[in-house]
């Protein structure tokens, strides 16, 4: 996620600085503005050029020549990078560009009918979005005041763990809060799963013409046994045919070679599939050209066997759990949690 903060110079192509979002916390990078998106670039040993929230824009890169020539020609040392990379948006799935390519897994649900997408589901699926209406859970779209914030503040703060590991919105405030849920607010709706008066999950979704994008789906774990999260989905299903969408889309399917993950079954029982798109990666140097070809572009998570990525998750996750059960003593769980959080190691890739 990106907000914009005044350019330095030129309409069309401008180098300024942006805030960016990274691991929940907003910080002020530099940004080559080129055509109406934001070019950042990332990483140490190999310098990638990225769009900036690539995956919530309506369009995809529109003239990727004129983004390498411009970056090629850069003298600033922050915007120099070895590696220019974007993907094309669904629906588009042929290659329409002649760079070096790999193919990038997109988690979709192709939208006809929510019949249709219901009758696929798997039974259990079924039976916990008729469990979620049993036991009173409401679901419906909500507008962004400020009654909204004060519920995601209570389900941000539900718990400092997620998925095994430190949960970077814990602990954070109101403004906080409102400023990270901010984004997008112009083409976006908030589906709100409800116990009464209480918020127990909430779904954040990004529209971008026939796509439809799941920002964060995060339901209260203290409320699993009401299943809001398959509610939330069924919702976003419904909410994309009513709207004319075709696709719904929650991340990657697959990230890298890592296969496994209670993410990617949750995306597979509520029926997201895997879709491949095209993702480019174009050498603007040497060491660039020689990162494409031995791979080493695709980060940690491309080049590590399956085994291996499960073994290190496994133990990260015993890791966190120890470093748990270590702050669970103190009184002041947020700031132990911000002190976990800069002991993250570096995933590879981004995820």
């Amino acid at each position: 996620m990106s907000l914009s903060v005044p350019a330095l110079s030129d309409e069309t192509t401008t180098a300024r600085r942006i805030e960016v979002s990274v691991k929940g916390k907003w910080t002020t990078v530099p940004a080559l503005a080129v055509a109406g998106k934001d070019i950042i670039v990332k990483g140490k040993w190999i310098r990638k050029a990225v769009v900036e929230a690539e995956e919530w824009l309506e369009t995809e890169v529109e003239d990727p020549e004129l983004c390498v020539k411009l970056l090629k020609a850069q003298k600033s040392r922050a915007l120099r990078a070895d590696i220019f990379t974007f993907v094309q948006k669904l629906p588009a799935t042929s290659p329409k560009y002649n760079y070096p390519m790999e193919e990038h897994s997109v988690a979709a649900v192709r939208i006809t009918t929510f019949k249709e997408w219901w009758e696929n589901l798997p039974q259990e699926t079924r039976k916990n979005v008729r469990r979620s209406q049993k036991r009173d859970v409401i679901v419906e779209v909500r507008s962004f005041d400020d009654d909204l914030i004060r519920g995601i503040v209570e389900v941000n703060n539900d718990s400092p763990v997620r998925q095994k590991v430190p949960f970077s919105h814990y602990g954070k405030t109101f403004e906080q809060v409102k400023k990270d849920q901010s984004s997008f607010r112009e083409r976006s709706d908030f589906i709100c799963a409800y116990l009464g008066q209480e918020l127990i999950g909430f779904l954040k979704i990004v529209y971008r013409g026939q796509v439809a994008s799941i920002l964060q789906i995060l339901p209260r774990a203290s409320h699993h046994d009401k299943r809001p999260a398959n509610a939330l989905v069924a919702k976003a299903v419904e909410l994309c045919e009513a709207k004319g969408i075709s696709y719904l889309t929650y991340g990657m399917f697959n990230y890298g070679n890592k296969r496994d993950s209670p993410l990617r079954d949750f995306k597979i029982r509520n029926g997201f599939e895997e879709i491949v798109v095209p993702k480019f990666y174009v050498p603007l140097t040497m060491w660039g050209w020689l990162c494409v070809k031995m791979k080493l572009h695709r980060g940690l998570l491309g080049i590590l066997p399956h085994g291996v990525i499960t073994a290190v998750v496994q133990a990260r996750a015993r890791w966190y759990d120890f470093k748990m059960s270590r702050c669970s003593s103190m009184t002041e769980r947020p700031t132990c949690n911000r002190q976990m959080e800069r002991s993250i190691p570096p995933a590879g890739s981004k995820t």
